[in-house]
């Protein structure tokens, strides 16, 4: 069946601008991409595009992942992860330097201290610019895309689970996005459990309940264990916040087997990584444990096809 990509010459800032439909075609070229990979190592559908990955932030995963991305399908790259060495350092402004790189490269993969920063660049900026994580507050959606697929692929469904997201939810860009993209599913049932000191961000809640999604946000959770089919964990982000506020909340949330054995059979545990101490080492080996298998995995399939579909109408 034909879909309408969407996706082609277009910024990817928001999983606010994306339809069902929409993730229903990235998923489909996401599988694509999965299955090349594995048969064939890649192949040249990017041959002569080039993209720039500009990092103001470290990264590992999204960074790595997307150099990876452009590589396997023949495309060139230029890769800054840091931006010291680059114009940056002398003050040339965030708008500046996407004019500069839209003259050399087909796409921008940028990541930003700042929120709606790259809505802002992109008004100024000739090529599709990808959001790889803006600032402490705002989006991170190519991580939602991942995390949906991987979802998608291991229950065949999204409608219908509950989700359970705990920690550091004023702070976590990538749950963001994903609670948001949630919306494009019926009958999900999300249930956010943070120290109070960091709730979800207000634009987010807002954006849920004018969704109508059924949402609840607690400061407990071990009781809850049971009914869940996703718990995603998140860390408490030190570099946003005051050591004061780090030491306050700091281990407020372990995951450990004694809480995972709580869970159903038929259950995930997830983590867009890095992660410090919010999940016990000893979790890693249990089979519901995701974060270093399929979820790590699939940020390079995803963003392939998501390049793939950014830079080829067909």
């Amino acid at each position: 069946m034909f879909m309408k990509n969407d996706f082609f010459g277009k910024d990817v800032i928001s999983v606010n601008d994306y339809s069902r439909e929409d993730l229903e075609l990235l998923f489909s070229r996401t599988n694509e991409m999965k299955k090349l990979v594995e048969e064939r190592g890649g192949d040249e559908r990017l041959k002569r595009k080039m993209m720039a990955a500009l990092f103001y932030e470290p990264s590992s995963r999204t960074f790595s992942s997307f150099i990876s991305a452009m590589q396997r399908l023949g495309g060139g790259i230029i890769p800054l992860n840091g931006m010291t060495n680059t114009s940056v350092a002398k003050g040339e402004t965030l708008e500046d330097t996407a004019r500069v790189f839209s003259a050399y490269v087909d796409v921008l993969v940028i990541r930003h201290s700042q929120a709606g920063s790259l809505a802002t660049a992109a008004k100024y900026c000739s090529k599709p610019i990808i959001n790889a994580g803006e600032g402490a507050t705002g989006e991170h959606p190519t991580q939602a895309f991942i995390d949906l697929f991987t979802i998608k692929k291991i229950f065949g469904r999204i409608e219908g689970l509950h989700f359970l997201i705990i920690g550091d939810l004023a702070h976590y860009r990538p749950t963001n996005s994903l609670m948001m993209a949630l919306t494009n599913f019926k009958n999900i049932t999300l249930t956010l459990a943070t120290p109070k000191q960091v709730p979800i961000q207000d634009y987010v809640r807002k954006f849920l309940k004018v969704s109508k999604i059924s949402f609840s946000e607690t400061s407990e959770f071990d009781k809850l264990l049971p009914e869940v089919d996703v718990l995603y964990v998140t860390r408490v982000k030190k570099e946003y916040m005051s050591e004061s506020l780090y030491r306050e909340i700091q281990g407020s949330y372990i995951v450990n087997n004694s809480l995972v054995k709580k869970m159903k059979k038929k259950s995930l545990i997830m983590h867009c990584l890095p992660r410090i101490d919010e999940i016990d080492k000893e979790v890693d080996d249990d089979p519901r444990s995701v974060y270093f298998r399929d979820q790590l995995q699939n940020g390079l399939y995803v963003r392939m096809a998501l390049l793939d579909l950014v830079l080829n109408k067909d």
